[in-house]
């Protein structure tokens, strides 16, 4: 089977190569030579490519520039996968597209359920909800991943952002009224992959994406604050005996880090949907954080 996974210089897609690669004929384009911000041209280089299965973890990710630039957060997080979908629908081909939490507005306490309504707060969140929109209706045989909190140990986000504070400044002040789920990226590659293996075919796999409903969340399980994750990454660090200046992480509100972005104030997700359709269990984020620490040996 030929899958087009794109952004593979992300997290996700990074993640997602080495695992696909493994069992699986994978074309993996440059950004350049399958560009999402010009989605007018990606049929004709579907029709070039001829994958028999697309995975797309690419996205336009920064939920602060996406406030700057909602025309082409939309462009990218939801014209081009609606140009993809279509695609596929015209030539029987199944979709996983990703998708976040932030396509929910964050309330309560309870795990967000796949078939929950979706509000999302921000642009970022809206380009992501018109994407899946656009995916849904498309007609193709699709599985929307709904993920969460995602971070590697390469790459720039919460993860290293701590690391590097962690590093510089004597105390964190880091929001404790944000919950979630942090999930390695290589927690999500190895799901996926583990999915599409079960299934090595586009019939079978188009026939499991429905029993799935269509959508599936896929986090690491368990939950914690941001302050809780900023806590357990300096630990973690200490332990490790990598040299640290920071002696305190300290717990702040999100009311005392004024933002134009209204975050998701709970994005935990619930994990029974691929558990049961597709016997996928995560590690909890814990277990994932010492795994992408212990991949930092000594250093950043």
């Amino acid at each position: 089977m030929r899958i087009l996974l794109t952004g593979t210089s992300g997290q996700v897609g990074g993640a997602l190569l080495p695992y696909l690669s493994e069992r699986f004929d994978v074309l993996a384009p440059r950004r350049d030579q399958f560009d999402l911000t010009v989605p007018e041209r990606l049929p004709s280089e579907l029709d070039r490519l001829r994958p028999d299965l697309i995975v797309n973890p690419a996205a336009f990710t920064s939920v602060e520039r996406a406030e700057d630039e909602p025309e082409l957060a939309l462009v990218v997080n939801a014209e081009a996968p609606r140009a993809m979908a279509r695609w596929a629908a015209r030539h029987d081909v199944p979709l996983v597209h990703f998708s976040t939490d932030y396509v929910f507005d964050g309330s309560g306490e309870t795990p967000w359920r796949e078939d929950d309504a979706c509000n999302p707060l921000s642009a970022y969140g809206r380009s992501k909800w018109e994407g899946e929109r656009a995916v849904q209706a498309s007609g193709a045989s699709h599985l929307i991943i709904r993920t969460s909190w995602v971070y590697a140990a390469a790459g720039n986000d919460f993860l290293r952002t701590i690391i590097r504070q962690a590093k510089e400044q004597d105390e964190l002040r880091v929001v404790a009224d944000q919950f979630g789920a942090p999930t390695s990226a290589a927690s999500i590659g190895r799901s996926v992959s583990a999915i599409i293996a079960q299934h090595p075919s586009p019939r079978e796999l188009s026939a499991s994406f429905a029993r799935a409903g269509g959508v599936v969340h896929l986090a690491n399980s368990g939950s914690t604050s941001r302050h809780g994750f900023a806590s357990s990454i300096v630990e973690g660090l200490r332990a490790r005996g990598q040299a640290i200046k920071a002696r305190r992480v300290r717990a702040t509100t999100t009311s005392e880090y004024p933002s134009r972005v209204r975050r998701p104030a709970n994005s935990r997700l619930d994990l029974t949907r691929p558990r049961e359709v597709f016997g996928v269990v995560t590690p909890s984020w814990q277990e994932a954080l010492a795994s992408e620490l212990d991949l930092l040996g000594g250093g950043e």
